[in-house]
């Protein structure tokens, strides 16, 4: 179906065309030149020193969990309501996904007090997931962290440039992690990037993401060095080079996306402001934010009827989705037992409407008129 509004679209024109020619022109299109201004580029954007692009933040996030000692045995505080690449990761380094419920329905970050009370001695980390760009409680995120001598790893794949207290969210805990994805603020199509203040964990995930070599298919081939050693064994998770000149591109944008973004939270804040049926979360809030999504919540409902009226939404035109249905209810993931009492209610009843810069005050009224009728 060709949706009148969709969920999302890209704000790709020819500055994405062009810079993906020259890397074809180039002749070199793997990881080289590109990748690394890009690199330079995202690690200046949020003043961090290290960054290293790569294949996805999947990988992003492995590689941060190896670089602060998360191995088999541990246990990682980790949110529910997420997507599942979050806590996947946990896994791939044999470690035990301890899950937390989310504050409320008004606030969808991790819970810090119910976090307190997971702690263990086999804690090892903790991984939050700043959703839709809304920083989690940082400040008390990283107080029990230090108390506990916990590594706090960064998904903030919703929020590039958002702040927390004046520092951009994904410099904040020991290592951050960032998608660009299609539908994210930066696009690539796939691709992701670790950042980090520490030279030495952006050493070892440079070594790691390609394959645990000494150096990289591009100085070979400039007659930089002609062999090379392999230190422990590492991933094929390098970023190319013609995804990399597309985010080059899309840095250049991001900014005014994100001020966009604003405009269209605040039209559909206004617009939603009198449907009681309705909590929008985060309402109010200021700050320098992404607004990857926008989700609302269903105040009285089930996840019944809250696909039903989904279902009127997509008849008139209007895409929508639901981020995220609860991790801890997949199949592979109930053994880990979790009362989640928040979460599961949120994601019985939540609804991600449309949000993208290209949208205007009329589309955002005609959604929200759509969503009050449902509910008269």
């Amino acid at each position: 179906m060709s949706y009148t509004i969709p969920l999302f679209d890209l704000n790709f024109d020819a500055a994405e065309e062009q810079a993906a020619l020259e890397v074809l022109r180039s002749r070199w299109i793997s990881t080289g030149p590109k990748t690394a201004e890009f690199e330079r580029m995202f690690a200046e954007m949020l003043g961090v020193p290290h960054a290293v692009a790569v294949a996805n933040c999947t990988c992003a996030l492995h590689l941060a969990l190896l670089l602060v000692g998360v191995g088999p045995g541990d246990e990682v505080i980790v949110p529910s309501l997420t997507f599942v690449a979050t806590v996947n990761a946990i896994r791939y380094v044999g470690a035990r996904p301890v899950f937390c419920d989310i504050i409320s329905a008004e606030d969808l970050t991790v819970d810090p007090a119910m976090m307190r009370q997971l702690v263990t001695p086999r804690t090892k980390a903790i991984m939050v997931m700043h959703y839709a760009g809304f920083p989690c409680r940082m400040g008390e995120i990283m107080a029990l962290a230090q108390e506990h001598n916990l590594a706090v790893v960064e998904d903030a794949c919703h929020g590039p440039l958002s702040e927390y207290n004046g520092k951009k969210l994904g410099t904040i805990g020991a290592v951050g992690c960032f998608s660009f994805f299609s539908n994210k603020n930066i696009s690539t199509g796939e691709g992701g990037m670790l950042v980090t203040g520490d030279a030495g964990y952006a050493a070892r995930a440079r070594l790691l993401r390609s394959h645990g070599m000494t150096t990289l298919s591009y100085e070979r081939a400039k007659g930089h060095a002609t062999s090379y050693d392999v230190v422990e064994p590492g991933y094929n998770y390098r970023m190319d080079d013609i995804r990399a000149a597309i985010g080059i591109a899309q840095l250049g944008k991001l900014r005014r996306d994100i001020a966009r973004r604003a405009e269209v939270r605040r039209w559909y804040e206004e617009a939603l402001g009198g449907v009681d049926e309705v909590i929008v979360p985060f309402a109010g809030r200021g700050g320098v934010v992404s607004n990857y999504i926008f989700p609302i919540v269903l105040r009285e409902s089930t996840a019944a009827q809250r696909d039903a009226v989904r279902e009127r939404l997509h008849a008139a035109g209007i895409q929508t989705s639901v981020h995220y249905p609860a991790v801890h209810r997949f199949s592979s993931y109930r053994q880990y037992g979790a009362a989640l009492p928040m979460t599961e209610r949120v994601a019985d009843t939540l609804i991600t409407l449309p949000m993208y810069a290209g949208l205007n005050c009329d589309d955002v009224r005609y959604v929200a008129r759509m969503i009050r009728e449902e509910m008269a």
